[in-house]
């Protein structure tokens, strides 16, 4: 019997055209990954670009929008200010005409005072009729005889005067001394009318200067006399209008 012969197929090197089959399908497989990758990339890239570039169109827009703005602001803020220059001119001049206005005022004020003084010194003294005294710019009368509060009054009135109207403490203090060291005593235009003291010219009873006690309101006692020998500013009293003394007149220099 013959041997049986075993095909000798177990380390047979492969064939040429297996092996460069093989190698072809491994490079097709890798150029499929790579390109695939690549259009991912360029898609990614491409989606980037466009995020890009609306984020930068939205960018652009608002600020475009932002200095319009701007530029609206600003054109106002020029014109506002354009209007308080003009309003600060018109101020200005307003100052000046009013500051002119002043110094032209006070030089009339000025040339009416000069004026004034030279009429003064052309005026005549003004002047109190012989038996009367000066006293300031008043004339006074002081009676030697001695009558009752009417009858004193109308003398005064024919005179072109009235009893005395004491206004200040200065006016009262003049009249206390009006006759030096002597006693005095006299009439002032002073009676009492209804409840109320008033003056013989119609004024109210402002200042007085009664004597401790005075008026005492007593029965009749409606005229006032004024006594020397009491302090100045309190020297009067209140009288019957019936009794007699002396009396003093009052009136305007001529």
């Amino acid at each position: 019997m013959t041997k049986t012969e075993i095909p000798e197929y177990v380390n047979e090197k492969p064939r040429p055209e297996q092996k460069h089959h093989s190698n072809t399908e491994r490079r097709t497989t890798k150029l499929v990954v790579y390109s695939f990758a690549a259009l991912c990339f360029i898609q990614a890239a491409l989606n980037v670009s466009l995020r890009l570039t609306l984020h930068f169109s939205k960018s652009s827009a608002y600020l475009g929008c932002n200095i319009t703005h701007c530029d609206d602001g600003n054109q106002t803020v020029m014109n506002e200010c354009s209007g308080l220059n003009r309003n600060r001119e018109c101020f200005e001049n307003m100052i000046t005409e009013l500051t002119n206005m002043i110094h032209m005022t006070e030089n009339e004020r000025e040339r009416l005072k000069i004026h004034l003084r030279d009429l003064a010194a052309c005026a005549p003294a003004l002047r109190c009729p012989a038996g009367w005294r000066k006293i300031e710019s008043r004339c006074y009368f002081l009676s030697v005889e001695s009558n009752t509060w009417e009858e004193s009054r109308r003398y005064c009135q024919r005179q072109g005067a009235d009893l005395v109207v004491i206004n200040s403490e200065r006016e009262q203090t003049y009249l206390y001394r009006l006759n030096g060291e002597d006693v005095l005593l006299f009439w002032i235009g002073l009676r009492k009318g209804g409840r109320l003291f008033e003056w013989v010219d119609g004024s109210a009873l402002t200042k007085e200067y009664w004597q401790d006690g005075e008026p005492n309101l007593a029965d009749n006692e409606d005229c006032v006399e004024s006594y020397h020998l009491r302090p100045v500013l309190s020297n009067w009293n209140d009288a019957p209008c019936s009794k007699r003394q002396r009396w003093l007149c009052e009136k305007d220099p001529f």
